[in-house]
């Protein structure tokens, strides 16, 4: 092929993929970004595009949440290095023990029912289970409860994914308060509707939002890894809802109001998490303080705040400066999402702090482990030939166990068991 035979060759296929290229950007033009899901009546995406050109301030465009995709890669790699270089040796610091757990027997069968079907084994199915291997019924049991118990996460784990959030959301609750502080809509809430959408953005507020929806992407990306939880679907629910939001309230301009949303979140959430690492450790009594104060400032944030005020004002007080569009309708559905939330996690909350003070009883943590804590009797392989019933008794003495050592109010239980005695000491 001649050079001139190349050059338009060349040229051919470049204009072949910029017509596809163009014929994609205008479909997505077309069924995306148009003006009137994302912005009140009368406005349009060249308008926000021609004020920002003349120099009145930057404006958040949906192309800037490109840059959130390689941020929540930098969060995964930054927090793989975190949890390895900071969060295990101050776990070994604060006195973080691991379960020394019984390693399941090497048996195929078994390992593939565990596998390819079930976790926990009905009667039937260990009965079959048991002909297959030439096994008692009460040896199948015991393994599957020895394999559940190796793919529990160790303490360890839970500090590190504990520590790590910590440290983010107090960054991100401290970074955010001083960067609103100044601001008048935190004051007053009428001014995150003046001059709406026509709002330049900080660079303060770009990054906040930047970081905030990086942060749940990686989150999102990494809860396949995470430990498990019995909200566990709340959590997916939870995060897919703020990335919506987040992402949402910046294209839309919503980031007046958007600021306030993450504040009040990440003002509880950093307790939450300081809580559970010294839980972790043992520290009873510092792990019993921080979740009063953390239930304290939840209800207050997530009951009282969030809809008396923050959704008061996007569903009331925003109608006083626009008409309704669709973006004023999902923003406010997404809102309305995480409060439903908030009132599944405010009951538990409050489900814990009834049963200790009014029942004088402890049940285990309301967010525990996925698996039940009926899993972490270990009884050595020697006892697998006891009848049933030696069993359910072990399993019982374990919950005991287990309840005994709740790290939440466990003070409160000592103290009415230390009051019972000194009667008969009398």
């Amino acid at each position: 092929m001649t050079p001139l035979l190349r050059v338009i060759s060349t040229c051919m296929r470049r204009r072949a993929t910029c017509s596809c290229r163009d014929r994609m950007e205008a479909v997505v033009n077309e069924w995306l970004w148009q003006d009137r899901y994302w912005l009140p009546p009368g406005m349009h995406w060249e308008d926000m595009e021609v004020m920002e050109g003349q120099g009145k301030g930057p404006y958040p465009l949906p192309r800037d949440l490109i840059y959130t995709l390689p941020v929540a890669f930098a969060f995964i790699a930054f927090r793989y290095v975190f949890e390895r270089v900071i969060a295990v040796p101050l776990s070994k610091r604060l006195g973080v023990k691991d379960r020394i757990r019984i390693q399941a027997a090497p048996l195929p069968k078994l390992e593939t029912f565990y596998k390819q079907k079930s976790r926990q084994p009905t009667q039937s199915e260990v009965a079959s289970l048991g002909k297959q291997c030439g096994l008692s019924q009460a040896k199948i049991q015991t393994w599957f409860r020895h394999r559940r118990n190796q793919d529990r996460p160790s303490n360890t784990k839970k500090f590190c994914e504990a520590s790590w959030r910590f440290v983010f959301y107090l960054a991100a609750f401290t970074a955010g308060l001083a960067s609103l502080l100044d601001s008048p809509w935190f004051w007053d809430y009428r001014e995150c509707w003046q001059g709406f959408p026509k709002q330049p953005v900080t660079d303060a507020h770009y990054w906040y939002y930047i970081l905030e929806l990086g942060f749940y992407l990686s989150l999102l990306l990494c809860v396949s890894v995470d430990v498990k939880r019995k909200d566990f679907k709340e959590q997916v629910v939870h995060h897919i809802a703020t990335i919506f939001l987040i992402g949402f309230s910046y294209c839309s301009n919503y980031v007046r109001v958007g600021t306030l949303v993450m504040l009040v979140h990440d003002s509880s959430d950093f307790l939450l998490e300081s809580a559970k690492m010294f839980h972790y450790a043992g520290w009873t009594r510092t792990c019993d303080s921080l979740f009063v104060v953390f239930a304290l400032v939840f209800l207050v944030t997530r009951l009282v705040v969030f809809p008396c005020r923050v959704i008061h004002t996007t569903l009331v007080v925003s109608l006083e400066f626009f008409q309704p569009f669709f973006g004023y309708f999902f923003f406010n559905s997404l809102l309305l999402v995480l409060q439903a939330l908030h009132i599944f996690w405010a009951y538990l909350i409050l489900r814990m702090v009834y049963k200790f003070a009014f029942m004088g009883k402890v049940e285990r943590d309301e967010r525990s482990d996925e698996e039940s804590e009926a899993d972490e009797d270990e009884q050595p392989e020697e006892e697998c030939d006891e009848s049933s019933w030696e069993q359910r008794k072990g399993s019982i003495n374990s919950k005991l166990a287990s309840l005994a050592n709740n790290c939440v109010l466990n003070n409160l239980t000592n103290q009415r068991n230390l009051n019972s005695r000194l009667p008969k000491a009398r």
